[in-house]
């Protein structure tokens, strides 16, 4: 384990009650000291829900470990049982209870309750919260469906098809704390009613045990999340011959994806994507003359495996941007992230250091990062633009509106949160291009006046410089920057000269330069644009 002031996750019991808390009929009793019950705030203050989660805690003290601590557990989940009548228990425990060794779902299991119980081994000191989730719906779903299994397992998913019926999927991944999963799931929905395919359950977001039990009577099942959903889709696939998707459909290209391969698996006409050309609007704009200010932006990209990857697909292939760095907290993934990396010509950064990360969109000296909430921090210090596209997320990132990641709509938004920070990057130039005419004097600043042209010349060098200490010099002397060439370099947006002043010093060691004057920079750019 690690000190560190920032996790990427928690541990696996905050997994487990992530998908307590989605549920219905569930309730989740675990085996914590007092200092443990802190994860009620994640779900109230961020996910900004009107009810506690459904979880109950021992809570024992100090003073309980010379005692009998296992009937403590068992008087805690006597009550829980009684107070609250669940469907199914979950039983476990957190990272400073697993010591103990009481095991709670032994002691669950064998009193005679009345209803499925579901005990929860999950490892606190080598396993994350993503992980912790999976495990639980899964050991979840195994509980409740493993005396359903067919003998014949063989499962032909174009039965609707014989039964003169509309064709029926699940949705399986989508729970609280999660990024923008109520509605993706709103959007999933209406994609996939346009295409004439109903729905048989979503789970775990707001479902019950009974519609768990249900899950079979789909004919496949779509894998939003493969975080928390790969692992039971393929038991499913494994127990029952249910087929799933491997596309998620965020961004236009993935979108397509999806629907083809959903039409495929279920046996429906090919899907022609030229039907859905015009459902949203970042194909326009990827086509019209707005989007050359913006083509060959250099982002950086960081967060859970899934919105990482799609991401990085999505600035490459739909806006054009250079991608300079993808990385992902998400070890369960990382194999598919290096993957994507080595496709981009890039070394993936697999950590849950935010400090690795922080260094190294200084050292990539990127014009637009793509991350979590803390990335957003370390690009306010580095001076970068930022949008938030993946957990762990600021309660901002829990809008009231309707704001989906996934499917035509979720484009929309995505086109929104990404140019927008660069669009504003362009007026803070204009701003500081007349910054000494009357309206911009100090009191007059837009919101980002600390990083645009009225910041003053002594602290934007200092920041290019740090920027620039961090990058592979093929010379053991970097160039000196003449006033001129300082004054020249100034005129150039902020959010680009960090790439201008990188770019420009490496023509000077090519040419031999001690000194770079605006003529160097003119030279450089001529070079390099050639």
């Amino acid at each position: 384990m690690e000190l560190t002031l920032w996790t990427y996750e928690g541990p696996p019991h905050i997994g487990a009650m992530r998908i307590a808390s989605s549920m219905k009929e569930v309730h989740y009793v675990l085996h914590a000291p007092q200092g443990d019950t802190y994860a009620d705030l994640l779900f109230t203050m961020i996910e900004r829900r009107g009810k506690r989660p459904p979880v109950t805690y021992t809570t024992f003290q100090a003073r309980d470990l010379g005692g009998d601590t296992a009937e403590l557990v068992k008087g805690h989940i006597k009550e829980a049982v009684e107070r609250f009548q669940p469907t199914a228990l979950l039983v476990g425990e957190s990272c400073t209870a697993e010591l103990i060794q009481d095991q709670p779902g032994s002691l669950a299991e064998g009193m005679g309750l009345g209803i499925p119980v579901v005990s929860l081994e999950l490892p606190a000191y080598s396993k994350k919260e993503n992980w912790g989730a999976s495990e639980t719906f899964y050991q979840l779903i195994r509980g409740l469906l493993k005396n359903q299994t067919p003998e014949n397992i063989q499962k032909d998913p174009e039965d609707w098809k014989h039964q003169k019926r509309r064709p029926r999927v699940n949705l399986l991944g989508p729970s609280l704390l999660g990024f923008r999963c109520r509605d993706d799931v709103l959007e999933v929905q209406k994609l996939l009613t346009e295409q004439g395919i109903d729905i048989n359950a979503v789970a775990p977001l707001e479902a019950s045990p009974a519609d768990l039990m249900r899950l079979p009577k789909a004919d496949a099942n779509i894998c939003l999340y493969p975080e928390v959903a790969e692992s039971t889709c393929l038991w499913l696939e494994r127990n029952f011959g249910m087929p799933f998707t491997r596309n998620v459909p965020i961004g236009i290209g993935a979108t397509h994806d999806f629907l083809s391969e959903i039409h495929e698996i279920l046996g429906m006409p090919t899907y022609n994507p030229k039907d859905e050309r015009n459902k949203s609007r970042l194909n326009w704009y990827s086509q019209s003359v707005d989007s050359n200010y913006l083509t060959d932006k250099r982002v950086f990209i960081f967060g859970d495996g899934t919105h990482a990857l799609s991401a990085a697909r999505i600035a490459k292939e739909e806006l054009g941007f250079e991608v300079v760095g993808l990385g992902t907290y998400s070890r369960e993934m990382a194999r598919q992230v290096r993957g994507m990396a080595k496709e981009l010509g890039l070394e993936a950064l697999i950590t849950n250091n935010y400090l690795e990360v922080e260094e190294a969109i200084e050292a990539t000296a990127p014009e637009l990062v793509l991350g979590t909430q803390m990335e957003r921090h370390s690009a306010k210090r580095l001076g970068i633009p930022c949008a938030v596209i993946s957990t762990p997320m600021h309660v901002q990132d829990v809008p009231a509106r309707y704001s989906p990641q996934m499917g035509w709509e979720g484009a929309n938004v995505i086109f929104d949160s990404w140019v927008h920070p660069l669009m504003m990057g362009l007026e803070e130039h204009l701003i500081g291009m007349f910054r000494h005419d009357f309206e911009f004097v100090d009191g007059h600043q837009s919101h980002l006046g600390h990083l645009g042209g009225v910041q003053s010349e002594n602290e934007t060098s200092q920041k290019q410089r740090a920027i620039n200490c961090t990058q592979d010099t093929s010379s053991e002397e970097v160039p000196i920057w003449t006033a001129e060439g300082e004054a020249e370099l100034s005129k150039i947006p902020f959010f680009v000269r960090g790439k201008v002043r990188i770019k420009t010093e490496k023509y000077a060691r090519q040419a031999g330069c001690r000194k770079i004057d605006s003529e160097t920079l003119y030279d450089a750019k001529a070079h390099f644009n050639s």
